[in-house]
């Protein structure tokens, strides 16, 4: 039901944290409680038609009844969707298999594209999307911005959509590309990525997504894995003003796989920045060639355009059948692909999109996800989550800072952007750069915010409130994983008062619990494990051709106590408040044993980035001859902070800030040493690295773990030569 929200607006209590007592030696320490709440507000007041769910009690009113019958729940979502034969079970349940709507017949490309052309939509916007490269000058943009020159812009119809994807999915039956095959895609955030993705939806072929800045050795091990005979990719893409040359990347990859005897029949390569860089494998014109005499051919996307058709039924696949790979790299070991289905995952990511970020088709918005394509965020919440629920969205190829900080504000304000998306790591990069950036922009079009990818800090969501949603924007800390296919935990943003650094509740029909490691669930503010304990529609089906990785990463380590069945195991840590809210506390892996106690990182990063001088926080163990291990903390500063103050980061902002945390947390959790550092070593996510930290911090000399995710090497570089 879509219905006015009456809830007054916001208020804030005050008060920062106060210690909790330790849990057990099984359990994490719950140290940092939040207080400050935000209520919803009336849905009007923000410019919206009505919430999704307009009220607190409705909401819980739903999850009771989602959770306690969750086939009744769920058949009735999926009935949102357009199926071409109805299922004849709802589901199918084998601890730890699950089978959603079995024996219905259903299409990816169908939901997201035909039935809005064929519903009469044709001609809205589907997709609108903008390059980093700046163009030509416009008379409109005041001399001297850093935007006198416009980037390129396309804007695609549903119609228009619906027949490059049905040419795209031609061009692939061309190549031989047939049921049972998998079909590996390395491009840029362009829109023949959303093409490539739809065309093999529509076709029935799983796609395997790789981010388009990945090495060569990362792209052969997955094409390996997936046994994938055909990749998509284009000559090159734009970073920070440069270009990035994907082709050669491939052209290793598959030359490596050659010589491991692994055949990949062809590449087609969309032509995107050739004009600035010579291709060594075309000529205009030139016919598909074999470029390394073992079987592969490359082709050019736009000339083989003209020699297929924009006429391509839709496939009518099982809903179990497998709609997409996407590799996510485990702490050790080589890449899992995770393995989504297509009934499930399309109404577990309809649902959530709605919910979440309350799409509306037809009231104006436009939602931007900034992730790229390449991460399960991109799948979901770029491409098939906005396309299924007829609200456009807009794609970006490039840097938040080219040619300036404030690109992002750029593009809100020019596109009227209505509801943003990001993660915790972006806006605490924001912050660093400074308040006045934003405050340059109208961004008033904003009607709510999201946070994805990792745990916010406390601060860090105050500051995207304050200066991105100028208090008036509901904040969705969204808690998921590559393995969950959508949300799990979030507030909905006409139901759910916020409070800063938590999650909030569980999505409707999800049956989430924090337990001890004999599936026991735990009471209020003592940290424990993360599970969820029935199946739900978006849950993964597998891991790619290892079944035994699969039930060990997921089902074999916690059970329910009363029957043995296994519960959805996440490997993080949280606790939940006396209200019920989850506070994730990071992974597993990354929890600090000092003195007995198991602490999370999270909370002690948090009371970090409270200080005003601290941009961004990574804290990890190192040993200690006393109390097992020690607390060590990177973190970087705001530069705009030290100048005004008059300050350095010297030892006294060392202990300054070990005070603060003493101050914010309690005794326990005070670093051991704090390391100012220029810059974080994360994955092409965004994501701290921690584990290279913690080699970093113990001083091993040589880093042996895989490092195929890892944006800057230099960073890792940087951070062991300041600490000799």
């Amino acid at each position: 039901m879509c219905m006015t929200n009456s809830t007054p607006a916001h208020g804030q209590a005050t008060g920062r944290a106060n210690q909790q007592g330790a849990g057990t030696s099984s359990d994490i320490t719950s140290a940092l409680q939040e207080t400050r709440v935000f209520a919803p507000k009336d849905a009007k007041e923000l410019g919206f038609p009505c919430w999704h769910i307009a009220s607190l009690a409705e909401y819980k009113r739903l999850h009771e009844r989602s959770v306690a019958d969750p086939e009744g729940f769920w058949s009735g979502e999926a009935r949102r969707l357009s199926w071409f034969r109805d299922w004849d079970d709802v589901m199918s349940w084998h601890a730890p298999d699950a089978k959603w709507f079995v024996g219905g017949k259903i299409n990816a490309c169908y939901n997201c594209v035909d039935r809005h052309v064929q519903a009469g939509f044709g001609d809205e916007t589907a997709i609108i999307w903008e390059g980093e490269p700046m163009g030509v000058r416009t008379s409109h943009v005041a001399p001297g911005s850093s935007y006198a020159k416009e980037p390129e812009i396309r804007r695609i119809s549903y119609r228009e959509l619906q027949a490059k994807v049905s040419q795209f999915a031609n061009m692939l039956k061309r190549l031989g590309v047939q049921k049972g095959d998998v079909v590996t895609i390395y491009m840029p955030m362009i829109p023949e990525l959303a093409y490539a993705m739809l065309a093999c939806a529509r076709i029935g072929v799983p796609h395997s997504v790789i981010f388009g800045g990945f090495a060569h050795t990362a792209i052969s091990e997955r094409v390996q894995d997936a046994n994938s005979k055909v990749i998509i990719t284009a000559d090159g893409g734009y970073r920070r003003g440069e270009v990035l040359v994907l082709q050669k990347s491939v052209d290793d990859a598959v030359n490596a796989l050659a010589n491991q005897g692994h055949i990949v029949n062809h590449v087609l390569v969309v032509r995107h920045t050739s004009h600035q860089v010579p291709s060594e494998r075309f000529e205009s014109g030139e016919t598909p060639a074999n470029i390394n005499n073992k079987g592969t051919k490359y082709h050019w996307y736009d000339q083989m355009m003209p020699l297929v058709t924009d006429a391509c039924p839709c496939a009518e696949m099982e809903s179990e059948d497998m709609l997409f790979l996407l590799y996510t790299s485990g702490s050790t070991g080589k890449p899992k692909g995770i393995m989504h289905t297509t009934g499930g995952y399309l109404t577990f990511v309809n649902t959530t999109a709605r919910l979440t970020f309350n799409l509306i088709p037809d009231s104006g918005q436009l939602f931007w996800c900034s992730a790229d394509i390449g991460w399960v965020t991109g799948h979901s919440y770029v491409l098939y989550g906005p396309l299924m629920n007829r609200v456009p969205t807009l794609m970006y190829e490039g840097a938040p800072n080219f040619p300036a900080n404030d690109r992002f504000w750029d593009i809100i304000e020019r596109h009227k952007v209505t509801q943003f998306y990001t993660a915790p790591t972006a806006i605490r990069t924001f912050m660093k750069w400074g308040d006045d950036l934003p405050a340059k922009h109208n961004m008033s079009s904003l009607k709510l915010l999201g946070s994805v990818g990792e745990p916010i800090n406390p601060e860090a969501w105050i500051w995207y409130n304050e200066h991105i949603g100028k208090g008036n924007c509901p904040i969705v800390d969204t808690y998921w994983q590559t393995e969950t296919g959508g949300h799990v935990v979030t507030p909905l943003p006409g139901a759910t008062p916020t409070k800063p650094g938590s999650c909030t509740l569980p999505m409707l029909g999800i049956d989430a619990a924090i337990v001890n490691e004999a599936g026991q669930e735990i009471g209020a503010n003592k940290g424990g494990l993360f599970v969820i304990r029935k199946p739900w529609p978006g849950m993964l089906r597998g891991v790619y051709g290892n079944r035994e990785r699969f039930v060990s990463s997921y089902w074999g380590r916690i059970k329910d106590p009363a029957t043995g069945e296994p519960y959805y195991f996440s490997a993080d840590g949280a606790r939940r408040d006396e209200d019920g809210y989850f506070w994730i506390q990071g992974r597993i892996d990354d929890v600090i044993k000092v003195s007995g106690h198991l602490l999370g990182t999270m909370e002690v990063e948090s009371a970090l980035v409270s200080h005003p001088a601290v941009a961004e926080a990574a804290v990890v163990g190192m040993p200690h001859e006393v109390k097992g291990n020690a607390i060590c903390a990177f973190v970087t500063l705001r530069p705009n902070w030290l100048t005004k103050n008059g300050r350095q980061p010297d030892e006294a902002l060392r202990k300054e800030l070990t005070a603060h945390v003493g101050k914010e947390v309690g005794a326990l959790a005070k670093p051991d040493q704090i390391r100012f550092a220029d810059g974080l070593p994360k994955t092409r996510s965004g994501k701290i690295m921690r584990r290279l930290l913690r080699d970093v911090a113990a001083g091993v000399e040589k880093i042996t773990q895989d490092t195929t995710t890892l944006e800057d090497f230099s960073v890792v570089s940087k951070l062991r030569a300041d600490e000799e």
